[in-house]
């Protein structure tokens, strides 16, 4: 067992991450975690998502978070992004290192990374 001051240290040191999750804002993250998701290799991309938004000091305006099943398995992980002045954007197969690159691009830069969206598969 761990002793209270211990446990209060992990409580402060992950309230930040947790924090991100629950937070509101102008945009929001939401990554697939149903089993097939889980399955495909969604958790660290939350983990991407959230330590990502926490590093560009991006925690005020965009919340990170988790659903389960968004109904496409065959494309997991699937990320959606909701942007307060944009459609939504669908990023299918994505990675912790392709969450990276649409925090840069997408998030920051507002552009989307449209190879990594559902649509172009499509084409």
């Amino acid at each position: 067992m761990k002793s209270l001051e211990e446990l209060m240290a992990i409580k402060a040191k992950m309230q930040d991450k947790v924090a991100l999750r629950t937070s509101s804002g102008e945009t929001r993250i939401v990554v697939g975690m149903a089993t097939c998701g889980i399955a495909a290799g969604a958790r660290p991309v939350l983990s991407a998502f959230v330590e990502g938004v926490n590093e560009a000091g991006l925690s005020d305006s965009v919340m990170v978070t988790q659903t389960g099943c968004i109904g496409i398995c065959q494309y997991e992980p699937v990320v959606e992004v909701y942007t307060k002045d944009a459609e939504k954007v669908t990023y299918v197969k994505m990675t912790a290192e392709r969450a990276k690159e649409v925090i840069e691009k997408h998030i920051k830069g507002g552009k989307v990374v449209t190879e990594y969206t559902i649509g172009a598969l499509k084409k």
